[in-house]
């Protein structure tokens, strides 16, 4: 088979403009619907489309690996910040204090939580399972009722929302 531009170009771009707006909508907290599963799944056609277009344009992509000053600094650049990347936020206490909060909250039995939001646990205990979530009791942690970000944000919003 044999790579041609009429399609690795085409499918670049199309994934790139896919990219680009969901990522942009993610960043906002915009996204709705398939947006995240998307950016997330069809990146990989993203990866796909740059090596086949990389390797239709080869002579060129070689070119700013040896005749370009500027175009190995801008390789040079981005390698490094993928590099840095990888480095931990927050040095060796596990995370941004805000973080930590969270997981403490998180983590935390019902009972504990409670008083730091000015409610009875049964209260809380009720409203939660009103709201879909499966709570045994006072002693559960809003860790073992939601177990994804997203529902563990809807129970922190029910919980702290002001009233």
């Amino acid at each position: 088979m044999k790579i041609s531009r009429e399609w690795a170009t085409p499918v670049t771009i199309g994934a790139f403009v896919l990219m680009a707006v969901t990522g942009v909508l993610m960043f906002f907290h915009s996204e709705t619907g398939l947006n995240k599963l998307a950016h997330e799944w069809l990146g990989f056609v993203f990866v796909l489309g740059v090596a086949l277009h990389a390797i239709v344009n080869w002579g060129a992509f070689k070119r700013y690996f040896v005749s370009s000053a500027a175009g190995r600094a801008v390789i040079a650049l981005f390698a490094v910040a993928l590099v840095a990347s990888f480095a931990p936020l927050g040095g060796k206490a596990g995370g941004p204090p805000p973080i930590l909060a969270m997981n403490a909250v998180l983590k935390a039995p019902l009972s504990t939580v409670a008083p730091l939001a000015g409610r009875p646990v049964e209260a809380i205990v009720a409203q939660l399972n009103g709201a879909g979530f499966a709570v045994s009791g006072p002693e559960a942690s809003l860790a073992s009722v939601a177990r994804n970000r997203e529902a563990q944000a809807k129970v922190m919003t029910l919980l702290f929302k002001s009233n």
